[in-house]
């Protein structure tokens, strides 16, 4: 699975399809008269898409949005696994780590959750490392010896970088880590030129400064032929995709530039909630999207020829519901989506296992949990998932 394909492959297996999709997507909607919604803090550009997602509803089907801004993953997921929202359009981190009872995630009061997807954001941003264009990294193999960003208590930030290195057979002992306290202070420390390298989304702000400072811009390649190195990517972080990014600082769709990405927002629930209401809410956000897809940036990653059917994370009951309705659900990603909820499984049986005799200490129970958590993917035939 590509973001390439995303580009090019996909809108012409979905051809058909997308030709019946609008008549299916335009039927009744049938939602309650409030929905509510977790998303990112004020300001970011998942809370901007909601709010405009929001008007849509509102503008045509008489629907009330309410749009709650969460700080972090565990802000966004509280008031969904409380049954106070009914979805919640996330990142990575609550979504797939979530699942995985990682990060903070495999604490006592968390451990694995059985999140589910309705649909996915995938724009055409990057989210890769950036670099100061006069430090001269040109590829993921030109940041050995160079200055890394290293966000304190960021783990999922740091982790994301940890993966790219792996794509060049890098890893922190190849470059100089520089601690940051916040990804701003990062950011500004790259234009101060206290360090080479970052992380971050090819349209958030920070980015379009840099580029217009003093050092300039520059995204390190990750050939998309080089499979050995994409293996070593997913290995560590298997929700990172391939991708020709055309919207951020210094790139667009006559200048692309060939890294990586991983899709956001991403709508999702958990296993429990109600099939109809995940049902019409997915054929609202598709029936809706061109009242919504200019209204914010990054909109159009809403788009079904966009979806990506066999990611990390499996889908709802009642989402592929919809897609079946259309058409576009395929044997070989049910398939997938089977093998995504086992995994959800084995981690749940994991934890319970983990739960007898663990230590009171949290963070000797976090070392214990992950233990049995490698202990119970690897018994049942699964990778690692990140966790190692």
């Amino acid at each position: 699975m590509t973001m390439t394909l995303l580009k090019y492959a996909l809108p012409l297996a979905l051809g058909g399809a997308l030709i019946a999709a609008p008549v299916a997507a335009q039927q009744t909607v049938k939602l309650p008269d409030t929905l509510a919604w977790t998303a990112y803090d004020v300001g970011s550009g998942g809370y901007n898409q909601a709010v405009a997602i929001g008007n849509a509803l509102k503008n045509k089907a008489n629907v009330n949005l309410r749009v709650l801004p969460g700080k972090n993953d565990v802000s966004r997921n509280l008031p969904l696994r409380e049954d106070k929202v009914h979805f919640s359009a996330n990142g990575v981190g609550g979504s797939y780590l979530a699942q995985e009872g990682l990060d903070d995630f495999g604490a006592k009061e968390w451990g694995p959750q059985r999140l589910r997807m309705l649909l996915l954001n995938n724009s055409d941003q990057l989210l890769t490392i950036t670099t100061a264009k006069d430090a001269n990294i040109k590829t993921m193999a030109d940041l050995k010896g160079k200055r890394v960003a290293w966000v304190v208590g960021a783990p999922s930030l740091n982790q994301n970088i940890t993966a790219l290195l792996a794509f060049a057979n890098l890893t922190w002992n190849d470059v100089q880590k520089v601690e940051f306290g916040g990804f701003g202070a990062a950011m500004t420390g790259m234009i101060n030129n206290q360090v080479d390298a970052a992380f971050a989304s090819s349209i958030s702000g920070p980015l379009y400064q840099l580029a217009s400072s003093a050092r300039g811009i520059q995204y390190p390649t990750m050939d998309h032929k080089d499979k050995a190195g994409w293996e070593r990517v997913k290995k560590i972080a298997p929700f990172f995709v391939p991708f020709m990014g055309t919207e951020g600082a210094a790139m667009s769709k006559d200048n692309p530039v060939e890294a990586a990405t991983y899709p956001y927002p991403i709508l999702i629930a958990y296993e429990k909630q109600n099939a109809d209401l995940v049902y019409n809410m997915t054929k609202a956000m598709f029936a809706y999207y061109d009242d919504y897809k200019a209204a914010a940036p990054g909109n159009v990653g809403w788009e079904l020829k966009r979806q990506v059917f066999d990611w990390v994370v499996p889908f709802h009951e009642g989402a592929i519901r919809y897609y079946k309705e259309i058409n576009v659900w395929k044997p070989e990603y049910q398939a997938h989506n089977d093998k995504l909820i086992k995994r959800q499984d084995t981690l749940a049986q994991a934890w319970t296992a983990a739960g007898r005799g663990a230590p009171s200490d949290e963070a000797a129970f976090a070392k214990h949990w992950q233990t049995a958590r490698l202990a119970g993917l690897k018994a049942a035939g699964f990778d690692a998932g990140g966790g190692e």
